[in-house]
């Protein structure tokens, strides 16, 4: 991947393609521990720095079943990135070890993602 006339396999064209996603961020931690403005603003800045920005939505309730069959009833915030796929998967193992998560919840909102200025 380097000259312009090079071409991308389709696995490398769909890693470096930007696109939308939102990611679902815990309020709280496995054990019921609620995490603080200011740790949430560690890992906004943490995003920021991989990838220019990001969007706050506000806060939702989410339920989901563990791999073990225990259903949780969480509050979650999701946040839009603008990222390409090899990015989101730093930003979700990054999420997945800073929230000390089982798992994280992430899904594409958009295929085209355009910056206009």
């Amino acid at each position: 991947m380097g000259s312009a006339t090079e071409i991308l396999t389709e696995e490398e064209y769909k890693a470096t393609k930007t696109c939308l996603w939102e990611v679902l961020v815990p309020c709280e931690s496995n054990y019921g521990f609620t995490f603080s403005l200011d740790y949430h603003k560690g890992w906004d800045a943490k995003v920021k720095a991989l990838t220019g920005g990001l969007t706050i939505m506000k806060k939702a309730r989410g339920e989901w079943v563990s791999n073990f069959g225990q259903t949780f009833i969480d509050e979650v915030i999701p946040v839009r990135i603008a990222c390409n796929r090899a990015t989101l998967n730093k930003i979700l193992a990054m999420t997945k070890d800073y929230y000390e998560q089982e798992a994280i919840f992430a899904f594409k909102v958009s295929e085209e993602v355009i910056f206009y200025s």
